[in-house]
């Protein structure tokens, strides 16, 4: 993919969010809306939800495509989608690098090398599987995708704003933050030596 296919693209993807194509932007919305709830309330298994949906849009288009042809119409054209050998080896690539940056985190987690590091990461899964109790992942993805629209925009009105919570919420997290790493986390060991035989 050319540097002139990738910006058309990253510009349609920001117009979305920054609301600029409203109409795309509020669909967006509607459509994971509808899915979430299709998904949460009729207890339908998801692979039965997607086979139904592709089943229904193969059926009209077969019957779309035939009744033009006993119309002697032109029969609707669809896209040719093409994934390029170019597109597909910066995708591995781009996985690659960051598959072995999580690996080389994960090694030095697992070898207590830093146990700041291994803290945050048991604070964080914890937290995770705290809230993984609590949403289910319909629901997680559907909170994010309404983020994800919803945030940049607002952030774009209301910058100033936000910038002036963040830095007081940051600035009250770090004196905390501080005092534990003080009190705890200096008097632990950094490298956790082996067991000597007796």
């Amino acid at each position: 993919m050319s540097e002139t296919e990738a910006q058309p693209a990253s510009s349609f993807v920001s117009d979305v969010l920054l609301w600029k194509r409203w109409q795309v932007s509020f669909a967006a919305i509607v459509v994971s809306t509808v899915a979430w709830l299709l998904l949460e309330w009729t207890d339908l298994p998801f692979l039965t939800i997607c086979s139904d949906v592709l089943l229904l849009l193969i059926v009209l288009l077969f019957l779309h495509s035939n009744y033009a042809t006993l119309r002697n119409r032109q029969p609707p054209t669809l896209p040719e989608l093409v994934v390029s050998e170019e597109m597909v080896s910066n995708v591995a690539a781009s996985f690659r690098v960051k598959i072995n940056n999580v690996l080389l985190i994960a090694h030095d987690i697992t070898i207590g090398k830093d146990f700041r590091v291994f803290f945050k990461v048991v604070i964080c899964l914890w937290l995770l599987s705290v809230i993984g109790n609590i949403f289910s992942f319909f629901t997680l993805a559907y909170i994010g995708t309404l983020m994800m629209i919803t945030i940049p925009a607002l952030y774009r009105k209301y910058g100033d704003y936000v910038d002036k919570c963040c830095g007081v919420i940051n600035h009250q997290f770090s004196k905390h933050y501080r005092i534990v790493d003080e009190n705890v986390f200096n008097r632990l060991p950094h490298n956790i030596p082996k067991d000597k035989d007796s």
